[in-house]
């Protein structure tokens, strides 16, 4: 345990604490939020030195991490040879979740509801319809080719018009959200409905059950681990959507954040709304690893 806990990430952090304290040849603001993220890592991977299964790739994650920062310290703080707008020294980018913090915090709780509404929207009426198509051959040979020829197309292309069309811009983004989500979730459910196993498939109709109860009570069951095992790959899509449409026109939310600042070449706040970004995407994927665990057990 005692190796584990001294192990090369603890290493790496203490060089990284050194490094911070030492003077460089960019000025540079005051380290405390740095430092702080710093401790904040090496407490992760002392929690994760307790856990055999997870202590391996949560050590080799976190010496990336620490290896990163450092080389980014050094070029920067300590040697000044990058540039300076364009590559902002650490201790300048953490130090921007303190001054901006209620921008930021607003962002994700405006981006948040959007990206949870179009999404709840999207998969509900992706499922259900998906289903009913799915059932249905008549309705299978009708929307099925439709939804081959729609369903690639980007749906950031509908954004444009899609922001001219709708009375704000909020329900503009969230529409944009919606069809991104609806058509890959009405697709993968229609493929997951006529490729149930025959042997169920003819278990279920010999129950004489009406479509409303084979929808919700047979093929429902049946379609919701497949949605619950996509959502990480509907999250990573909806999150995209959301920031790039956000960046078109918003006026709060994390890829306004993002957009904003660069706008006025404030490339520090940049770098900080992105690290920002990539910190709410990873918490929302591992509440959605604690979803998949407690609601399709039998398949974890």
């Amino acid at each position: 345990m005692i190796r584990k806990l001294l192990g090369l990430p603890t290493v790496l952090f203490v060089v990284s604490v050194l490094l911070v304290c030492l003077p460089g040849k960019r000025e540079v603001g005051q380290p405390g939020a740095f430092l702080f993220v710093l401790g904040l890592m090496e407490a992760v991977y002392l929690s994760f030195a307790f856990r055999k299964e997870e202590y391996t790739a949560a050590k080799d994650i976190l010496s990336l991490l620490y290896v990163v920062l450092i080389l980014w310290e050094i070029v920067t703080a300590k040697l000044n040879i990058a540039h300076r707008v364009l590559i902002p020294a650490p201790e300048d980018v953490f130090r921007v979740f303190i001054t901006q913090r209620e921008l930021m915090i607003r962002g994700i709780f405006s981006s948040l509801a959007l990206l949870f509404t179009g999404m709840a929207v999207g998969i509900g009426l992706g499922m259900i319809l998906g289903m009913a198509v799915g059932w249905v051959p008549r309705l299978r040979n009708l929307f099925f080719p439709i939804a081959r020829v729609i369903s690639p197309i980007p749906p950031i292309i509908y954004t444009p018009y899609v922001v001219a069309l709708m009375p704000t811009f909020r329900s503009a983004s969230c529409l944009v959200i919606i069809l991104g989500i609806f058509w890959p979730t009405f697709m993968s459910t229609i493929l997951r409905v006529t490729g149930m196993e025959k042997q169920l498939l003819n278990s279920a109709k010999a129950l004489c059950p009406d479509s409303r109860t084979m929808i919700f009570e047979i093929l429902f069951p049946y379609v919701w681990p497949g949605i619950i095992r996509n959502l990480r790959v509907t999250l990573s899509t909806s999150f995209l959507i959301l920031t790039m449409a956000e960046m078109m026109g918003a006026s709060s939310g994390l890829g306004y954040f993002i957009k904003n600042y660069s706008d006025y070449a404030n490339y520090t706040n940049v770098v900080a709304g992105i690290i920002l970004v990539g910190i709410v995407v990873s918490v929302l994927n591992l509440v959605i690893g604690q979803m998949e665990k407690h609601l399709i057990r039998w398949k974890v």
